[in-house]
Formats: structure tokens, sequence, C-alpha cells
């Protein structure tokens, strides 16, 4: 039987869960004690203890009520809601003529910055050997 069938298939759950976190069943298992088989498993099962189901829920950084209650449409509905509310700020809509740095000008910058900071150096290392030489004439 299908998890499609089935929408408060638990295991499929965590397993979407994980993969939204960009974690693989090793990481889990992991920071669960066990071993990948075992992910492979508790996301092939319907039902879950409330205890391991507490672990999984803290291993994945959610609460359990997040993890009993997902659903794919929710996570959509939330990216589609962040990338209208960022369109309503132009930053989507290809909108960038309004900015107000050269990013050659930039770089030109941190190389000019880089090539004072070195010359810098040299003149201290330059210093010191004078220092030294100095010091070694007068024994």
């Amino acid at each position: 039987m299908s998890t499609l069938t089935k929408p408060n298939h638990i295991g499929r759950k965590i397993s979407r869960i994980r993969e939204l976190r960009d974690m693989k069943q090793e990481a889990l298992a992991q920071a669960l004690g066990t071993n990948q088989q075992a992910i492979s498993i508790l996301e092939n099962s319907e039902t879950i203890d409330d205890e391991k189901l507490n672990a999984v829920a803290k291993a994945l950084g959610v609460n359990v009520d997040a993890l009993k209650n997902f659903s794919e449409d929710s996570v959509i509905n939330y990216f589609n809601n962040f990338y209208d509310e960022s369109a309503k700020g132009q930053i989507l809509n290809n909108s960038c003529t309004n900015l107000t740095f050269n990013p050659l000008e930039k770089l030109i910058e941190a190389y000019e910055e880089n090539k004072k900071l070195y010359e810098r150096l040299v003149q201290a290392e330059k210093e010191k050997v004078e220092f030294l030489e100095k010091i070694l004439k007068d024994k």
C-alpha cells in the first residue's frame, strides 16, 4: 500500500523532514545512536512509539507536533508565500537597477587594501632586520 494513500504515515513524514533539512539517513542514525538500516526501517513504519518519536524530533530539530502534522502542501504554501512576499519588495523581479555600488570597484578597493597591508608588513620586516643587525653589531 502506498504512503500517498496514508496521510498519517509517520515514517514518510520523518523521511521528508530529514530530506528537507538536507540530512542523510547516516547522519540521523548517528544522532540517534543507531545505524542507517534502522533509520530505513523507521522511515518505512506507519507508526512509531512516542519515546522514539521524541528522539527523532529532537535529532531533526523540530518538535513532535511538527512531525505529526507535517504535510507537503504546507511546505509548498510556505515557500510560495515566502516568494510572494519577497516579490513585493521587488527582490525577485530582476529589479537590480538601484544598486549603489559597483562590484568591480569593491574588488579594486580590496586589492588596494591588501597591497597597503603587504607594504606595511614588508616595512615592519625591514625595521626588524635593521634592529637585529644593530644588536649584532653592538655585541
